[in-house]
């Protein structure tokens, strides 16, 4: 760091996304770091700018206006160290425009090697465009044409374990090399090759690859099938995305000039505050960022840690894929009111047209929410498929074991177990800036149908990517700022498992408030129950389910403990997993809408006027009648 010696007083940090580029000051205060200010820009990466520093100039002159402090001098860099009430001690970046890390990944067996390598690249931050497989199903012919149609940031080459044999993968990397695949920005440079393959295979790779690709070796993803290696891939994923690829992109050269350490990909600096704060917190976490073209997922459970991104799945720009993938039915059921499918269809049309509108009435609040519930839950789906775990104990191979056991336990275990959640936390526009928190809880609630005790808790302003690269260097001040000022803390669920009959008794709470007070609540299968517990407040609850239901001791057992409120409070679920909506419309309806009076998600006054306006039979000429309503200001025409 330039100039000081110790803990920086005054830190900047930037979010060059793929639309906005943001910018926080962290200063400390009163012998604590806390956030300062936080200003934002559009990112210009693209022409007539083709500058990604005209937008981080910017997003710090929004700061500068917001604390009346010279951050950049009269040259436009930086003022470094900080002196009086100028310039700043400490200075990161992350990244994800352009579109962010994109890769494509190649392994020998769909189901280990090149599930290995997807799980590394996911964790590197990236978007993976593709992944290539000896037993995909695909000709070599059309491996070939997929691969040339491709235009990866990164390619990762893995397979086989060390020692095996070496054939295969021969054949995978002539496979690359003919396709010829050409990298997104720059024609004076080579498309980097991360080689994390069989280490008796090295050599042959790199002779086939180079000189054409520009061929780094690392250790093997799989040197073992017991064994999973991620960590070497990862930072070598890191390091070339940001001091090779992006450097060919307008303006990182300057912007990597200016860092104080590596640029990292946004995602992978989501990922390592998440690391982060289930090592502090010693808890299991899930953390969700839903953005306008991509939901991205990231878990840590017992140490092991996931991170996938569902790239056709997001609020804005994806949000038709999220309703064709969904389904109407889907959809509908979190509607709390008629809609007919063919205007329901359409309106999601506009609303991709139009990425950047924002819901102006509660109408089209209701249809937004519903269709970010399934994309957190379509995301999560798929999250779920890819957290595993391969360790000595469930891998198999060489012990006598079937081959198709033996593949099945090289696969991996599931590692996460909803009754084992300590933490949920959501981000992303849908969930931070939803107008209620309540609304984000009962959006976290639907989606991801957590089970046992889990706190919810939203990313106030998008500062974790900030924290997350802050924290390769200073993790113990990224986690205060992140706990202090990110955190915004909901509540806890309270979730009994198992089926029941709506209006029977599944769960007995006893609580004891921080004020000495005492309450019994008892919940009835089918409804939510909410108890007011501010945020900082703790109450000791003695939780008893009833016979069928677990909390996670075991069915029927109780579960004595400390919960912690914040500012929707304690929410007792008692809706069962899976969350079964009845098929009857009315009854649905009135389902919903008991379940939103419980949480004081919708102005409940504003929601049944809309409902005895446009009974279920008039559901065509209700959402006509809304749009119609809404459209001029909605558009601004």
């Amino acid at each position: 760091m330039p100039g000081r010696e110790g803990p920086p007083q005054s830190i900047l940090a930037t979010d060059v996304g793929s639309t906005t580029t943001k910018a926080i000051l962290i200063e400390r205060v009163g012998g604590e770091y806390r956030l300062v200010a936080r200003g934002e820009m559009q990112t210009t990466v693209e022409a007539p700018w083709e500058n990604v520093m005209i937008g981080v100039r910017k997003a710090i002159r929004r700061v500068e206006e917001v604390t009346g402090r010279r951050i950049l001098g009269p040259d436009g860099r930086l003022i470094r160290p900080k002196n009086g009430d100028e310039g700043v001690d400490y200075y990161v970046s992350t990244s994800s425009a352009g579109g962010g890390l994109q890769m494509m990944v190649a392994g020998l067996v769909s189901t280990i090697s090149a599930s290995s390598a997807h799980r590394a690249a996911l964790g590197a931050g990236a978007v993976v465009l593709d992944v290539i497989a000896v037993d995909d199903g695909r000709s070599t012919s059309e491996q070939i044409a997929r691969i040339t149609q491709l235009r990866p940031d990164i390619i990762l080459l893995s397979g086989g374990v060390d020692g095996g044999s070496v054939q295969y993968l021969a054949a995978l990397a002539e496979t690359v090399l003919q396709a010829n695949p050409q990298p997104r920005f720059g024609s004076g440079y080579r498309l980097p090759v991360v080689y994390a393959g069989n280490k008796d295979a090295q050599d042959m790779v790199q002779s086939i690859l180079e000189p054409d690709l520009d061929v780094h070796i690392v250790p093997n993803l799989r040197p073992r099938h017991d064994v999973e290696n991620l960590g070497p891939a990862r930072e070598a994923i890191h390091d070339l995305f940001m001091n090779h690829v992006m450097a060919q992109a307008p303006g990182y050269q300057e912007l990597m000039e200016w860092v104080d350490t590596t640029i990292m990909p946004t995602p992978g600096a989501v990922g390592r505050i998440i690391q982060v704060m289930a090592r502090d917190y010693q808890a299991n976490i899930i953390g969700v960022d839903i953005g306008g073209a991509t939901t991205d997922v990231f878990s840590d459970f017992g140490g092991t840690f996931t991170r996938t991104v569902s790239a056709n799945l997001g609020m804005s720009y994806s949000v038709t894929n999220v309703y064709e993938e969904a389904g109407f039915d889907n959809v509908q059921r979190w509607v709390p009111f008629a809609i007919d499918e063919k205007a329901f269809a359409d309106w999601v049309s506009n609303k991709m047209v139009r990425p950047t509108a924002i819901p102006q009435t509660l109408h089209q609040l209701v249809l937004e929410q519903a269709l970010a519930r399934e994309a957190l839950r379509l995301s999560f789906v798929h999250h779920r498929s890819l957290a595993r775990r391969v360790t000595e104990e469930e891998a198999a191979i060489g012990r006598g074991r079937s081959s198709f056991d033996a593949v099945a336990k090289a696969e991996g275990v599931e590692v996460i177990h909803m009754k084992d959640l300590d933490i949920l936390l959501g981000s992303g526009g849908v969930l931070s800036h939803a107008p209620r928190r309540e609304q984000a809880a009962l959006m976290l609630m639907d989606a991801f149908e957590p089970e046992g005790v889990t706190q919810l808790a939203v990313d106030s302003v998008f500062m974790t990517p900030h924290l997350g690269v802050l924290a390769s260097e200073y993790p113990e001040i990224a986690a205060e700022v992140f706990d202090k000022d990110c955190l915004v803390r909901l509540g806890t669920c309270v979730a009994p498992v198992g089926r029941g009959r709506d209006g029977r008794r599944c769960l007995v709470a006893d609580i004891r408030f921080p004020d000495g007070r005492e309450e019994r609540l008892e919940l009835n299968y089918g409804e939510i129950r909410r108890v007011p517990l501010g945020v900082g407040q703790k109450a000791q609850v003695t939780l008893t389910p009833e016979r069928g239901f677990d909390l996670g001791e075991g069915p029927g057992k109780p579960r004595t403990g400390e919960l912690e409120g914040g500012l929707v409070g304690l929410v007792f679920d008692g809706r069962g997993r899976p969350i079964e909506l009845p098929k009857s419309a009315a009854e649905r309806v009135a389902k919903l809408t008991a379940w939103i009076a419980a949480m004081n998600a919708y102005p409940l006054e504003t929601l049944r006027a809309y409902q005895q306006e446009n009974p279920l039979a008039g559901a065509e000429a209700g959402l006509r009648k809304e749009e119609k309503r809404g459209r001029f200001r909605l558009f601004g025409r």
